[in-house]
């Protein structure tokens, strides 16, 4: 049973659309902590408010999904490190969700308003809006009464640059607003998928290929043993790392560190001081932006980053983790975090080490497999 596939196209990134606009300097300068998101929501028994932190800078894998009777259709990113699921509505009134498709309740037959309203606090301000529940058609499985947001107003004008017009949410259901069960449990509850669990597969070779799949795990998009890791916290898709070495010489990570694997971010993030040191080792050096600029002929002599998970080497060579921009410019691709996450030692694998390793997210067995990709 290979489950259901939904093909990903791969976009242009808000960071590269600003970059061509000259835009991205006036972006980094305005909003130096990132288009992030801090989704405010108090766990019910312990009082606590979780703030996951969203980047949407470098989203960059949209698939189609329909909401509503009759459908209405959007491009939405697959996140595996939210839980919720939002599009713009017709009654939104920021200048971003005119530039998108919203959803319009008032044609659907099976809408049903909630009534409660939802805040998903952004760096740049608040994408606010209200909680409802439709069919929502994803491939062909039909998953019914789904909870999903309604945008009223979305932050700052570098949302017109977004290639996608809303997020499904694929982490662990307690990262989710109260009383909303995630996109991925519906799809379990309502019998919808033969399996549990649900697998990325981030191509390399362009626009087309890239995949997620719902309820099985086709084999043909990996090679070589699939090799297992539990989750250590069942909130994003966190696991433990054993080390992160150059050359066979530990260069971050020492003693051990955790990780989160993230569809929702295109780079490799980690803790301010070991990015540095990276960023060091590799050439990196900022600019006026304040991203890294490298040289690219180095994409040849750089060695491999070897991220080392569960005692199973990871590399992450040169040509992975250099990304090419514009007029001959290439750029890092390791990043310094921000946010709560980073007081930690918490690293984020992004799509530029998803794009190597096929990805199971098991939630039945709470563990990821990964296998080089095809």
């Amino acid at each position: 049973m290979h489950g259901e596939r939904i093909p990903l196209m791969k976009v242009k990134s808000i960071r590269e659309n600003l970059r061509e606009k000259d835009m991205l300097k006036d972006y980094l300068e305005k909003y130096p902590y990132r288009l992030t998101h801090e989704l405010l929501y108090t766990q019910q028994d312990s009082g606590v408010t979780f703030e996951p932190m969203r980047n949407y800078l470098d989203l960059a894998y949209v698939g189609i999904i329909s909401i509503g009777t009759p459908p209405q259709e959007f491009k939405v990113i697959f996140d595996t490190g939210s839980a919720d699921m939002w599009v713009p509505s017709i009654y939104c009134t920021s200048q971003a969700c005119a530039k998108h498709n919203t959803f319009n309740p008032l044609r659907s037959s099976t809408f049903v308003a909630s009534g409660q309203p939802i805040n998903l606090a952004y760096g740049t301000g608040k994408m606010s809006g209200f909680l409802g529940y439709d069919t929502v058609k994803i491939g062909s499985l039909v998953d019914v009464n789904q909870a999903f947001g309604l945008s009223l107003k979305e932050p700052g004008k570098f949302m017109e640059y977004t290639a996608f017009d809303g997020i499904v949410g694929l982490s662990y259901p307690t990262l989710s607003v109260k009383g909303a069960i995630p996109v991925f449990d519906n799809l379990w509850n309502q019998g919808l998928i033969s399996e549990n669990l649900f697998a990325f597969y981030l191509s390399s070779k362009g626009q087309k290929g890239s995949v997620v799949m719902f309820g099985g795990v086709d084999p043909s998009y990996y090679t070589g043993e699939l090799h297992w890791v539990p989750v250590s916290k069942c909130t994003y898709w966190q696991i433990s790392m054993d080390s992160i070495s150059m050359n066979g010489k530990v260069v971050a990570c020492h003693g051990g560190c955790q990780a989160i694997m993230d569809t929702g971010t295109s780079l490799l993030i980690g803790p301010h001081d070991a990015i540095l040191n990276i960023q060091r080792i590799i050439q990196a050096r900022p600019s006026n932006t304040g991203e890294y600029i490298i040289n690219c002929d180095t994409v040849n002599t750089l060695p491999d980053v070897v991220f080392t998970i569960n005692g199973v080497g990871y590399p992450v060579p040169a040509s992975a983790y250099i990304q090419k921009g514009r007029l001959g410019t290439c750029f890092s691709s390791f990043d310094k975090g921000m946010g709560h996450l980073f007081t930690s030692e918490v690293w984020i694998l992004g799509d530029v080490f998803l794009r190597l390793y096929f990805t199971i997210f098991d939630r039945a067995n709470n563990r990821i497999g990964l296998a080089k990709a095809v």
